[in-house]
Formats: structure tokens, C-alpha cells, sequence
């Protein structure tokens, strides 16, 4: 399938038939989210993969009833991680596992400290969120690519979905992506003009 198609044929479903994704295509999808692009390579989320059918039924008020958790195969749950200490450091292990230059190492580290070092914990949160978003773009066009139907969902109770899941702080719940096979027909795909989204 041609990107292009992915993007065309894509849309939010509102339903899904409950056949279970097998967990070969899972991983398959998951492997596109991790290769999700990120600043200066951070990776500032964690994903939390629900496939049981009671936990998801808990979840389901939480997310003001929406049919789309309780009738999905695997709900991915997308955290953003705002510990940017932690997450510097991680990166400078990957580099140095991966034999990178230790010039290369330093550069790369020390313009992350250097870009988060100043902000804020709200500024850090916003930030991981807006990268957050990078790796759900990749789940949502990725899982069509696997014959897979999804939707993008933040239309929910953070606070619930942290109580329910047992989600450690500081990570914070962003953004749903019930992942399975529709059981609705797409509306047409409706957009805005070129001309009014160019300046």
C-alpha cells in the first residue's frame, strides 16, 4: 500500500468488531511507533498496550463511554514522560552502546541538558506531549499500513486512566489509540482547502 493510500483510506473508527489483532502485527506496529521521530532523539513516552477485556470495561467510563475501548482488540495508551534528567541520560547510554563518537555523545547530550535545563515542569510536560503526538501520528498510519483500523482518542480522564493503570508519575496520559478491526463504514474524508491552511 502506498502511503498515500494509508492517509486517504485511514479514518477515526467508532467501532470495532472485537477480533483480536494477532500478536505478531501488534509488535509489527509497535516497532513503527518506536521509530517515531523525537528532538534531539529523546523518545519522551511510554506506552501502555491493554488487551484485557475487563480492564478495558473498567477504563470505558473513564473515557466518557466511548464504544471504541471496550470493542478494540488492544488499546495503546500514550504517556508522555517529562523527566528529561532521566531521559538525557538514557540517551547517553544508547549513544555510548551504539559506539558513537564521544565527541558526538557530548555534543548531543549537552544541547539536550542545555534545551531542557531551563524549563519549567509544565514547559517540560508541554513538550514531551507535543512529542508524544510525533510517535501517536506513527501508530495511526502505521497500523492501516498492517490492515489495521485505529482512532485517535483525547477524549478522556488522565487522572482515571493514571488510577486505573497504576501509571507511575511522572508519566502523564495523553492521547488513546484503540487499535483493531472496524465494524462501521467511514464517513467521506473531509478537509479544508489548501488555500486555507497556506498563508
Amino acid at each position: 500500500m502506498q502511503f498515500k493510500d494509508i492517509v486517504m483510506q485511514r479514518y477515526a473508527v467508532k467501532k470495532f468488531n472485537g477480533k483480536v489483532v494477532p500478536d505478531e502485527t501488534i509488535n509489527e506496529l509497535i516497532e513503527l511507533v518506536r521509530y517515531a521521530p523525537s528532538a534531539l532523539n529523546l523518545q519522551p513516552w511510554k506506552i501502555w498496550v491493554v488487551t484485557d477485556q475487563k480492564l478495558k470495561e473498567e477504563l470505558r467510563p473513564a473515557a466518557f463511554g466511548q464504544e471504541q475501548i471496550t470493542t478494540c482488540s488492544h488499546l495503546l495508551v500514550f504517556c508522555a514522560d517529562p523527566d528529561y534528567d532521566s531521559l538525557i541520560k538514557k540517551l547517553g547510554v544508547l549513544l555510548q552502546q551504539n559506539h558513537v563518537p564521544e565527541e558526538i555523545q557530548a555534543m548531543v547530550t549537552g544541547m539536550a541538558t542545555q534545551f531542557a535545563g531551563p524549563m519549567s515542569p509544565g514547559q517540560r510536560l508541554a513538550w514531551s506531549q507535543a512529542q508524544t503526538y510525533l510517535a501517536l501520528g506513527n501508530a495511526l498510519n502505521g497500523a492501516k499500513s498492517l490492515g489495521l483500523d485505529s482512532c485517535p482518542m483525547g477524549g478522556f480522564n488522565p487522572d482515571e486512566f493514571t488510577r486505573i493503570l497504576k501509571i507511575p508519575k511522572p508519566l502523564v496520559p495523553v492521547m488513546l489509540c484503540p487499535v483493531g478491526y472496524a465494524a462501521d463504514t467511514p464517513m467521506p474524508k473531509l478537509r479544508f482547502k489548501k488555500e486555507d491552511i497556506l498563508f
